[in-house]
């Protein structure tokens, strides 16, 4: 079992942050992606539709025979979190936890800020993870537009700036001293997200601190590799179009992505594009009364 992938789960691309991250600290380890592509992104699903459709992708790892599931996408570790730890027998590593400890520890004024998707923001999934911390200040702020920045290969130019300063107006208003990035596309803008919070705002990666659990758990459970006389293999899959995945997956994740499979029966995806429209009487995660909110723990 040591010997056996990491499974890593997100819904598109961002979460080979994640990945990119697990091979600079874990090289040894041999992963299995799967990116849900096709029915991406998930940020303005409503919360109901993305708990399925991940479950979905979950439970295609979990059957591949991975060791250990990542949830490396904020929106459905928000939507499902619980429903996973019920429902396998492996460890699971998600990407809210982490970073929220790490915002902990990191914050010397205690304002700490969010920045994620719709979908994140209001399942409150970070005020409960700062429950435990009830000193905390937490200014969330749902930021649609940087996932379509990234996927559209843009990291700087005025309209992101425009469009950066605009998002980031509440948190910087909040006087917010750490600023947890909750989406996984988003450390490929730390630059212009660095330049228009200045440098006295500490900013935390969910994939960077979301490694770390890894490590920690793949010691802890006695599940690192043993069999380290030869490389690792990792392996890529999508639900939508894999050569698409690979040329846009290279920028998050460079060279090591090589190829990339197709999911065979993606057709057969529970509500995949063309299915159902959203019920308008489910919670919807790009409610506009919800953009921009902010919660205080």
């Amino acid at each position: 079992m040591s010997n056996a992938p990491i499974g890593i789960f997100d819904s598109g691309y961002g979460g080979l942050t994640v990945a990119r991250a697990i091979f600079d600290q874990l090289p040894d380890e041999p992963i299995l992606y799967l990116g849900d592509s096709a029915r991406q992104p998930y940020g303005p699903r409503p919360i109901a539709e993305v708990r399925a459709f991940a479950l979905e992708m979950l439970d295609r790892l979990v059957a591949e025979g991975v060791k250990m599931l990542v949830i490396a996408c904020n929106s459905a570790s928000a939507a499902m979190l619980r429903d996973a730890r019920e429902r396998y027998d492996v460890p699971i590593v998600e990407v809210i936890m982490p970073a929220a400890r790490r915002a902990v520890r990191a914050t010397a004024n205690n304002r700490v800020g969010l920045i994620a998707t719709h979908a994140t923001v209001t399942s409150r999934a970070y005020d409960d993870a700062f429950a435990a911390a009830p000193h905390i200040e937490l200014t969330s702020v749902a930021c649609p537009r940087f996932v379509e920045f990234v996927e559209a290969g843009v990291t700087q130019g005025p309209e992101l700036l425009a469009a950066a300063r605009s998002y980031l107006r509440p948190i910087m208003d909040a006087g917010c001293d750490t600023l947890i990035l909750g989406c996984t596309h988003y450390p490929l803008l730390t630059g212009v997200i660095s330049y228009v919070v200045g440098d006295g705002v500490t900013l935390v990666s969910s994939a960077e601190e979301t490694a770390k659990d890894v490590y920690r758990v793949l010691q802890d459970e006695g599940l690192a590799r043993t069999d380290t006389g030869s490389p690792p293999v990792h392996r890529f899959r999508a639900t939508g179009d894999p050569e698409v995945f690979a040329s846009l997956g290279r920028r998050f994740l460079g060279p090591e992505i090589g190829r990339v499979e197709a999911v065979v029966d993606a057709a057969a995806l529970t509500c995949s594009p063309g299915g159902r429209p959203p019920d308008p009487r489910e919670r919807r995660s790009d409610d506009p009364r919800s953009a921009g909110s902010a919660a205080v723990v």
